[in-house]
């Protein structure tokens, strides 16, 4: 069985390869990224019959165009896989006054997946790239009122990612199942060297979990799971998320976010 695919940020990194392992296996995948040039060169590496989308994911206005533009084409799809992310940001303050690392991070994958929701199939899945980074979360600095250093911050937009993965499951109870996975440390991706100026690990350990993510039996049944793939396992993720009323707060800025932005 073909299924329809979103990948969002998938014009290089993981997003592309995962992009390109899935279009060869006949599935129909939905292309996100931010620059046309870019998504049309995606597109033709990815081949089969790959769509293109175009969105600025730092804005609100830019989630929803994309939740619009994707209802418009598609009456279902199968899978939402969470990659676009950001660590480096010449300018890291959004229009609306948030950081721009837990705006796209963390905000922006919430209220793409509410608003595509409604047409989620309930046996598909929506994978959200987490990150072996997390860090516990400073809520002045995820409602934009604190501005930390570029590690801090996307450390704490991943735990943020996290913690919504593991609350939305459970407003999901009949699916889709959602999963944040973090597809292994270092990888050779555009965002390791621009962090880290290291060459990063073989891409294909991210692209193949993604893909298992997506659509393998062992992912089928985790709803509400942390996927470690630096462990090659299901693992608890940061202390952090496991903290109730922590969570509460976060899940409750989120949610006021997306209603202040709506």
């Amino acid at each position: 069985m073909t299924k329809t695919i979103l990948i969002t940020g998938s014009t290089d990194g993981i997003g592309l390869l995962t992009a390109q392992t899935l279009a060869a296996e006949g599935h129909t995948i939905l292309l996100h990224g931010r620059n046309a040039a870019k998504l049309a060169a995606a597109a033709k590496t990815v081949g089969g019959t790959a769509e293109q989308y175009i969105a600025d994911l730092s804005t609100m206005a830019g989630v929803h165009a994309l939740a619009d533009d994707i209802r418009k084409k598609h009456s279902q799809i199968d899978v939402v896989i969470n990659n676009a992310g950001i660590l480096k940001a010449p300018i890291t303050v959004t229009e609306e006054g948030y950081d721009i690392r837990f705006m796209v991070n963390t905000f922006a994958p919430y209220a793409l997946t509410q608003d595509l929701m409604p047409i989620i199939a309930k046996d598909g899945r929506v994978v959200n790239l987490s990150s072996a980074a997390q860090a516990p979360i400073d809520l002045d600095a995820l409602f934009g009122r604190k501005q930390l250093d570029d590690m801090e911050a996307y450390a704490q937009s991943k735990l943020a990612l996290t913690i919504w993965s593991r609350e939305m499951a459970k407003e999901q109870p009949d699916g889709p199942s959602i999963i944040a996975v973090n597809p292994g440390s270092l990888l050779a991706s555009k965002m390791v060297k621009e962090g880290f100026g290291l060459a990063g690990n073989d891409l294909s350990i991210g692209a193949n979990i993604l893909r298992e993510a997506a659509l393998g039996e062992a992912f089928a049944k985790a709803s509400g799971k942390y996927f470690d793939n630096d462990k090659g396992q299901f693992a608890q993720p940061h202390a952090a998320a496991l903290d109730t009323a922590l969570c509460a707060d976060v899940m409750q800025g989120i949610k006021g976010v997306l209603t202040q932005q709506h």
